[in-house]
């Protein structure tokens, strides 16, 4: 299997010397392999990691959730989630975990 990843959109929000609020959008790639999923923040055993799972927008783009045994974790993205879930789906039924 070879890597998979989607990139997701990180909301950073600070307050410039006039007291004006800005939103900085940040973009990361989630990167799903052999060992695990990793992400700008943490890194996941494949073993920890029980499901994903998507919300959709109507306007576009949705909410993907990874559920691990630390919680659950949600990432905004802007594209079709299903071949990355789908790979993820694959990988823990070939490797029975």
């Amino acid at each position: 299997m070879s890597e998979y990843s989607i990139i997701y959109i990180e909301i950073e929000r600070k307050i410039d010397f006039y007291y004006q609020m800005q939103q900085i959008e940040i973009q990361h790639e989630l990167q799903l392999n052999m060992e695990g999923i990793i992400t700008a923040q943490h890194r996941f055993e494949l073993r920890h990691v029980h499901d994903i799972s998507h919300k959709s927008f109507s306007f576009g783009g949705g909410i993907l959730y990874l559920h691990t045994n630390q919680g659950v974790f949600s990432f905004k993205i802007q594209d079709n989630p299903t071949p990355f879930i789908h790979a993820f789906k694959t990988l823990k039924a070939e490797n029975k975990i």
